[in-house]
């Protein structure tokens, strides 16, 4: 996945909020981990303001779409 699909996923999950798109938005980030790693995640964190909608932290690992907080 690119980042700029990633990006338009997420802006579509963030628009929506809400528990289901949250988990929506952590498969989409495991993806972009797993593809560009974890400075495009903390960019998009950032871009889409996934801190602010789903509470996702720059620095958190996203992983098979569990979100793992960094220690």
């Amino acid at each position: 996945m690119t980042i700029d699909k990633a990006r338009e996923l997420l802006q579509v999950q963030a628009g929506f909020g809400g528990f289901y798109n949250g988990n929506a938005a952590k498969l989409i980030l495991s993806e972009v981990f797993r593809e560009h790693g974890q400075a495009a995640v903390d960019g998009l964190i950032r871009e889409v303001g996934l801190d602010r909608v789903f509470g996702f932290e720059p620095g958190t690992r996203f992983e098979g779409g569990l979100a793992l907080k960094k220690p």
